[in-house]
């Protein structure tokens, strides 16, 4: 919580951080607004839902989760004009750095929100110490699975002029943010792989149902494009 925590009422405490959570909430939603529509803000705003979830189950730090949360894609537009070659985590991590000096929050608490954004990649060499971290790490996994997960992944395609689908592609070989970077790539690549790395036991109970049903799809879908259904 804030700095002055301590010399306030809980009424007052819980004002004054609300009051914090509605700046920083337009701050990203201004940052996101040239987001492409995968890692956008509705991206963002299910994973702070899902956050919350996951903190209340696992006992995490509600505060740090939704200031995380909210900034951990802000640095997201500058890893989609580079084509890949910058990690959207380090730079949003940067970015948060920054942003968070503006308000008065314990340093400590500080020091987790940019280590919670600084490992939440999925393709990262980071590793997500606090259980905060962990937190968010399995949120932002939990929305690449499932139903909204396909969607997110198609939606990703058609952003960078993928086909519809290949079978056949070499994932190993296939160059991202190209036109064989497709979401069955996407789902061969990275996807099928999110339900093992979840970090959390709650996190690990909604991706099984969520991998499942993923798993099924690209399976009918490889059946329909082979004419088997």
């Amino acid at each position: 919580m804030v700095c002055q925590k301590n010399k306030l009422s809980g009424e007052q405490a819980s004002k004054l951080f609300m009051n914090l959570i509605e700046k920083i909430t337009q701050k990203a939603k201004e940052l996101l607004s040239v987001s492409k529509g995968s890692h956008d803000w509705d991206h963002t705003l299910r994973v702070y839902n899902t956050c919350l979830q996951l903190a209340r189950s696992e006992g995490a730090d509600e505060e740090t989760i939704m200031i995380a949360a909210l900034l951990h894609d802000i640095g997201r537009h500058t890893q989609d004009v580079s084509g890949g070659k910058v990690c959207h985590a380090e730079v949003g991590a940067k970015m948060a750095t920054d942003l968070l000096s503006e308000y008065e929050l314990d340093q400590s608490k500080k020091d987790n929100i940019i280590h919670c954004i600084a490992t939440h990649r999925f393709r990262n060499s980071l590793t997500p110490e606090s259980l905060e971290a962990k937190v968010l790490f399995d949120s932002d996994k939990l929305d690449a699975i499932g139903a909204v997960g396909i969607g997110r992944a198609f939606l990703f395609a058609g952003e960078h002029g993928a086909k519809l689908h290949d079978r056949n592609v070499d994932i190993n070989r296939a160059h991202e943010y190209s036109r064989e970077d497709t979401a069955y790539r996407e789902y061969m690549f990275k996807l099928r792989k999110v339900k093992e790395r979840m970090l959390t036991e709650s996190g690990r109970k909604l991706a099984q149902s969520r991998h499942d049903f993923m798993v099924e799809f690209f399976d009918r879908l490889n059946r329909e494009v082979d004419g088997k259904n």
